[in-house]
């Protein structure tokens, strides 16, 4: 500024903040238009998620206002509304399904089916931490690597010399069916698949001369892991979800009755499921193992080359050998304390190397006992028996296969742990009204859900399978058919 306190254009400084542009006059409907058409797009876009995530309230709002129950079951008909809400989200995707699964915890409080702290213990019970174990296990064999070894050993073992496609087969189904029995059968999925995929790793996917017995082995080799996992977890209440989810349920609406422990549920099942399991075999070798296989496989599978690769791996570390006798105690508390051996005050795991821990597994434990209780608390649980009285004097022969079924069918479009959910309430009412024990219906209805062998909806384990691309829906219904009517 000068003396005369004019100031000269050098001097004068640029305002910091500039007042916005006025828009033209033909702007300003053009600006007002252009965030409408976005969010136009992005809802036709994604118009399906939308009309899913819709489709939980809207059953829910149908429910709670045509449902006629009486008018003393005001809890029991918004029970069935959230059960519906829930049920739809599970289906559909709409949400992840960790997501869905914590629904109830403020559902219920909401329709006044239950306060949320009793929704909330249901969440972290006794079993729940049982399956936590089980998958911090599996996180630390898989974080070792000893599934790798695992894969080596099983290969050079069983291969044959020359090599011979059903012992192969059967020590890695045998494998993978030996360690279901103790872990989740989706953490055995999970840590077993590596191991298959990495003997398969060996083998080509091309068009070459016996490329298609090379790749008739590679599906028998998935479907094997995933269906003997399966077959595995029935043996054991630690086993699968499902039993876990049958043993709350029993507990909660039968309490005097006598409780279904470790040994007297692998007395019944673990027959069961060796009769299932020679029979998974036997379908893996007519269907996926020709005569030429051995011949096909003799190329890429020398014992002698996976021997020198054993070697290479060395003796089993500290660390291994640790969390295999952890495994073997089944104590995962354990692996947050004993040193690795690796890095000063390491330990064999931290809450880092949890980080793949599969939540949502265990929060779908957790809606289901919670569920339970709703069933209970709510009134829904008298309604359902009163209304299946009509089924009083029906033969045991007759109502057991059709409970077998019913659930058998609906897992194959829902996860079994859902399906489970759902139907053990309805069958412990059934079993009261019909006067049969009550085990007869819900272990049979148990062990329908865990028979979700067509459709990669019915199990995560389908889902680790089919992700690997070695196998398709067809080869999922064509081998799952057989042991589905064993």
């Amino acid at each position: 500024m000068d003396k005369h306190g004019s100031s000269s254009s050098a001097d004068v400084e640029a305002p910091l903040l500039l007042p916005p542009p006025h828009p033209a006059a033909g702007d300003e409907p053009r600006r007002r238009r252009r965030p409408a058409a976005a969010v136009a797009r992005a809802l036709l876009a994604h118009h399906r998620s939308y009309l899913a995530v819709a489709s939980g309230p809207a059953a829910c709002a149908a429910v709670c206002a045509l449902a006629d129950l009486g008018a003393d079951h005001a809890d029991a008909r918004n029970m069935l509304g959230v059960l519906a809400w829930v049920f739809l989200w599970w289906v559909t995707a709409a949400v992840p399904l960790a997501v869905a699964s914590m629904a109830p915890l403020f559902l219920f409080p909401a329709f006044g089916v239950a306060s949320a702290d009793e929704v909330a213990k249901a969440y972290m019970g006794d079993v729940i931490s049982l399956v936590l174990g089980s998958f911090i296990l599996a996180l630390a064999i898989e974080h070792y690597q000893i599934h790798r070894r695992l894969s080596l050993n099983i290969t050079s073992l069983f291969c044959g010399d020359p090599v011979r496609p059903q012992l192969l087969l059967l020590g890695i189904t045998g494998t993978t069916f030996f360690i279901s029995m103790w872990i989740h059968n989706t953490a055995c999925t999970v840590m077993m698949m590596p191991v298959a995929t990495g003997i398969l790793q060996r083998l080509p996917r091309s068009d070459d001369a016996g490329g298609h017995e090379v790749r008739q082995f590679s599906r028998a080799v998935v479907l094997g892991v995933v269906y003997a996992s399966a077959i595995g977890g029935m043996a054991t209440l630690t086993g699968t979800g499902v039993n876990i989810i049958l043993v709350g349920m029993w507990s909660s609406y039968f309490p005097d009755q006598e409780p279904i422990t470790f040994s007297s549920w692998m007395s019944f099942a673990l027959p069961m499921a060796l009769i299932v399991f020679v029979a998974l075999w036997v379908v893996l070798c007519l269907m996926y193992c020709s005569g030429n296989t051995g011949k096909a496989l003799s190329a890429y599978l020398d014992r002698s080359h996976l021997r020198r690769e054993i070697n290479l791996l060395g003796p089993m570390a500290f660390a291994e050998k640790m969390v295999l006798a952890v495994f073997g105690i089944m104590m995962a508390t354990l692996l947050f304390i004993i040193p690795s051996g690796k890095n000063e005050g390491e330990k064999l795991m931290d809450w880092n190397k949890c980080r793949k821990l599969q939540w949502d597994i265990i929060l779908l434990l957790g809606a289901g006992f919670a569920i339970a209780n709703g069933f209970k608390s709510s009134g829904l649980t008298d309604i359902l028996s009163e209304k299946l009285i009509f089924l009083k004097g029906a033969p045991t022969v007759v109502i057991v296969p059709v409970a077998c079924i019913v659930s058998g069918i609906i897992t194959e479009f829902t996860s079994d742990d859902s399906t489970t959910t759902l139907v053990l309430p309805l069958f412990a009412e059934l079993a009261k009204s019909i006067n049969v024990h009550p085990a007869l219906l819900m272990v049979s209805g148990a062990i329908g859900a865990q028979l979700s062998y067509l459709l990669p909806t019915g199990s995560p384990s389908n889902v680790v399978g089919f992700s690997t691309g070695h196998i398709t829906i067809k080869d999922l219904v064509v081998t799952g058919l057989p042991l589905k009517d064993q």
